[in-house]
């Protein structure tokens, strides 16, 4: 009896140790007290209405929407052409290859923040900005929407093709057509994944944003100068962006067949 009891109050006190943080941001957010502790003074939207006229978390909000959506379109046009490709060549040589393209992923972000520091800055001498971060956040999204759409593409029957292009069908219309269709909801899953995962990444945009901020660089540098409840409030618009984009992203990468 107590062996079944341990294992319930030990899941219990991890998912209050790492759930309990974040309930208090949301709370804390809502504070109508400039000091964030107990006890509350209300519930007040004042911090959500500071940050509306905030020109500088607007700036830091548009920044990191023009960074997120290209990474996003250019992780999943090449991530599921990367993913297509490998799943098509159905020889031992796809899935090593897929972990070759994932293997940005398992560096470090520090490090692949300094080698895009020192290629833009040293080797092609251009500035640092947008592009170079977009760069960054590419090469580590791309590797989960292909890894998304190869999960997809692993249970694809590959004889619809074949008998589409004997009906006369060109590879275009094939894939169009045919695959397209198939595959669909794992790509947009995998879109809105590689475009949660830039709109929070940190390390890389720091490094390379140049000029201007994100939204997490944005609540990195109030974090070192104040600690008000807007940064509570900035925190819950990015976990509500992150879980509600997650939560689409999941349902529609689940195939049913």
């Amino acid at each position: 009896m107590t062996r079944r009891l341990v294992w319930p109050l030990v899941m219990t006190a991890l998912s209050a140790f790492l759930l309990g943080p974040l309930i208090l941001v949301v709370v804390f957010s809502f504070n109508s007290n400039e000091l964030i502790s107990f006890p509350m003074g209300g519930l007040s939207l004042r911090w959500y209405h500071q940050l509306i006229g905030d020109d500088a978390f607007q700036a830091a909000l548009l920044n990191s929407l023009a960074i997120a959506l290209p990474t996003a379109f250019i992780s999943t046009v090449t991530g599921a052409l990367a993913a297509y490709t490998f799943a098509e060549w159905r020889t031992r040589f796809g899935l090593p290859a897929l972990s070759v393209l994932g293997l940005p992923v398992l560096l470090p972000p520090l490090v692949i923040a300094i080698a895009l520091v020192v290629l833009f800055a040293r080797w092609l001498d251009l500035p640092l900005g947008r592009p170079a971060v977009i760069c960054g956040h590419v090469l580590v999204t791309q590797p989960f929407v292909a890894a998304v759409v190869a999960a997809r593409m692993a249970s694809f029957d590959f004889t619809v093709l074949e008998a589409a292009r004997d009906l006369g069908a060109s590879r275009f219309q094939t894939f169009v057509k045919v695959t397209l269709p198939q595959i669909r909801a794992a790509i947009i899953g995998a879109a809105l994944i590689a475009f949660a995962l830039s709109l929070d990444e940190f390390i890389i945009a720091v490094f390379t944003i140049g000029g201007g901020n994100t939204l997490s660089t944005f609540v990195w540098g109030k974090i070192k100068t104040t600690l008000d409840p807007s940064i509570n409030a900035i925190a819950t618009i990015m976990l509500a962006m992150t879980v509600s984009l997650t939560l689409i992203a999941l349902r529609l990468t689940r195939y049913r067949g």
